[in-house]
Parts: C-alpha cells; structure tokens; sequence
C-alpha cells in the first residue's frame, strides 16, 4: 500500500513538471526586460559609471526584438541589466574605496 502511493505521488510530480515547461517570451516580455535595462543603465549613466559592454548588450536586446527574436532579446536584456547593476554597484563601491589607495 505504501508503495502504490509513492509511485502515484511519483506519477503526479512528474507529470505535474512535464506541464510546467518554459513557453516563449512574448513581446510583452522582450519590451518589460528591455525597459529595467534601460532603467539601470540611466542610473549608471547618472552615477557616470556606464560600462560599454552595457550599451553594445543593450543594443543586441534591442535588435533581437526588433527580429521578433524574444526568448534572445529577453535574454541579452537581462545581461545587460546585470552589466549596468554591477556598474551601480562598482560606482558606490568606489565612492568609497579610493580613499584606501591615498599614500598618507
């Protein structure tokens, strides 16, 4: 009896994950991925910290929607979000740390 419901609980889980698979990114979501990339590239640009990986990322995203390439475009937004957060990230860091370098 025990095993019976481990093999149907075992059956259910696994159908249950054949059914939850990846769909394609939709425009909607290449223009969402793209607008937070652009948001965190204008806050580099305002900390005056862009990296120009950022923008050359930016760029791909752009035309991979522009192709109707989303699942791509999604991706290489994210990328290039990520690229200008650690440029946030760098920028504030170094706010602070070049004053460890100063020879006293």
């Amino acid at each position: 009896m025990c095993t019976r419901a481990l093999i149907r609980i075992a059956v259910v889980l696994a159908v249950a994950g054949l059914s939850g698979t990846a769909m394609a990114a939709s425009a909607d979501d290449s223009k969402a991925a793209l607008a937070k990339a652009e948001a965190a590239m204008k806050q580099a640009h305002a900390l005056k910290n862009e990296w120009t990986t950022t923008a050359a990322e930016f760029k791909k995203a752009k035309a991979a929607a522009d192709a109707g390439k989303h699942d791509d475009a999604v991706k290489l937004a994210e990328h290039a979000e990520a690229l200008a957060n650690a440029s946030i990230a760098q920028a504030k860091e170094q706010e602070t740390a070049w004053t460890q370098a100063v020879v006293r």
